[in-house]
């Protein structure tokens, strides 16, 4: 079944919506104008079938998740002074001249306007520019390759080549952004003198140098954290790989002419190695191919009409949508932590252009259908875990959830969850209950105020009382101190 024609209200789908594939299409002497009022009117009825107090409880949660303009302020000049600092660093730097030519490109969701609650990741690719031409091999459904130079060279780059053939090293390239990050530190002060950035320790999987932002004092919590990232631009007269050349499918969507756009744009490899034990020598050196400067110009021109967001007037709710799925996803996290850890955003976010290109009409995602919309966009998540199906967005061939990449377990852990999360109206969405300050605690009941045996006594006021028995019993301790103390002066 077509995840759009679920009948179940918490998935957002009216009464008087219908399977597209079993109603009769309009005929042609339709106007457009009765067109867009049926579709309005569907969504209506979507609309319609979420309960009010759930569809209250999304709209409230969906504001909260906007970050502060004073919080993002101060984030935006810690981290653009790094930036701006370690590429001045990384330009004048003689002892590797390949990382001279580097450029910064602003991706993720801080960068696409979907970071919620706090301004606290930040995600930075550094380009790289490789040769005009290059040697791409393929190490499995699409997202892995090989990258060997067609030729010896001596220029720069030669650095990172393997002794024994033409093959990048992606752990060289990686092992040596790590040391010139260290030496940058060495010199570099924040603006904020009482913060320092920390590097963290290197991990198996991870394409990152990754770095915390932490208080001058010792073991102060994590501020802010910064991922950057070496990319390697491969020249745009190579083109993609072949298997991902026709690009995604969103030409119902975005159109044909997007659709070329973004084919013609260079791509991108970050090194990263393949998971998995007893990995051939060129699966430890693989490059995984990048879209995160193609899916942050989606994101942020991602109207059916150019003029989707230019004004109030033109507003819809579809980053809403991704934002919300996002602070669902977190909230899963950090409650099972152990339990979900292969989970990410980039899953939800793999859905949430999956439903963009089958949705593709700006009138489906009015701002006032947040909640019918969100509520879809948490059904087609559910299809694709109840399916362990998730295509990659650009590499349709990938399977997100395959058990190669995505334990079976853990895809049921995740459904069950989900399943819970949708049967108790979304908790993990709901406000959080106000928290009452000591000072104002509840004094403790009378004594002839009558107690029912099930009642729950509140936890501020069971504090008061063991507060104040703590006072008594410390009272009588002294006293009885003081008065040992005295006998035996006396005798």
């Amino acid at each position: 079944m077509d995840r759009q024609d679920r009948v179940v209200n918490l998935r957002g789908r009216g009464p008087g919506e219908e399977d597209s594939r079993t109603t009769s299409r309009p005929s042609r002497s339709t106007s457009a104008r009765q067109k867009q009022r049926v579709q309005q009117q569907r969504e209506e009825e979507a609309e319609e079938s979420v309960p009010p107090e759930l569809a209250g409880w999304i709209k409230e949660r969906a504001k909260a998740l906007k970050i502060r303009q004073t919080d993002r302020r101060w984030a935006a000049e810690v981290v653009n002074d790094f930036r701006e600092n370690l590429l001045k660093f990384l330009k004048k730097n003689d002892d590797q001249p390949f990382f001279q030519t580097a450029e910064f490109l602003t991706s993720g969701s801080y960068f696409e306007k979907v970071k919620i609650d706090s301004p606290d990741e930040f995600d930075m690719m550094l380009r790289l520019q490789a040769p005009s031409r290059l040697n791409i091999t393929q190490l499995d459904d699409g997202l892995f390759y090989r990258i060997d130079l067609c030729r010896p060279t001596r220029t720069s780059i030669r650095a990172f080549i393997l002794e024994e053939n033409l093959t990048l090293s992606s752990s060289k390239i990686l092992s040596e952004m790590h040391r010139l990050v260290r030496k940058f530190l060495k010199t570099y002060r924040v603006p904020d003198e009482h913060c320092r950035w920390v590097v963290n320790r290197k991990r198996l999987n991870s394409p990152a140098v990754t770095l915390s932002l932490c208080r001058t004092d010792e073991n102060s919590e994590e501020l802010i954290s910064v991922d950057v990232v070496p990319a390697l631009e491969v020249h745009s007269s190579q083109g993609w790989p072949p298997n991902v050349r026709n690009g995604p499918d969103i030409d119902n969507w975005l159109g044909k002419k997007g659709r070329q756009e973004i084919r013609s744009l260079p791509c991108f490899f970050v090194p990263k190695r393949l998971k998995g034990r007893n990995l051939s020598e060129e699966a430890k050196e693989s490059w995984r191919i990048s879209f995160s400067h193609i899916e942050k110009k989606i994101i942020t021109c991602h109207g059916n009409k150019k003029t989707c967001c230019e004004s109030n007037a033109t507003k819809c709710c579809r980053k809403l949508c991704l934002m919300l799925l996002k602070s669902l996803i977190k909230g899963l996290k950090h409650r099972f932590p152990k339990e979900l850890d292969d989970l990410c955003s980039y899953h939800g976010k793999t859905v949430f252009l999956h439903l963009l290109s089958e949705r593709f009409e700006d009138s489906m995602w009015a701002p006032h259908l947040l909640p019918s919309c969100f509520l879809r966009l948490l059904g087609a998540l559910e299809d694709s875990v109840h399916k362990g199906l998730l295509p990659h967005f650009f590499v349709p061939q990938c399977n997100l959830f395959s058990p190669g990449v995505f334990p079976r377990r853990v895809l049921s852990f995740l459904g069950s969850a989900l399943e819970e999360q949708r049967r108790e109206g979304l908790p993990l969405l709901k406000p959080p209950a106000p928290v009452a300050s000591l000072s104002l605690a509840s004094p403790p009941p009378q004594d002839d105020a009558p107690v029912s045996p099930t009642q729950t006594v509140p936890s501020d006021t069971m504090f008061h009382l063991d507060l104040t028995v703590m006072n008594k019993q410390a009272l009588a301790f002294a006293v009885a101190v003081v008065c040992v103390l005295f006998l035996i002066c006396v005798k």
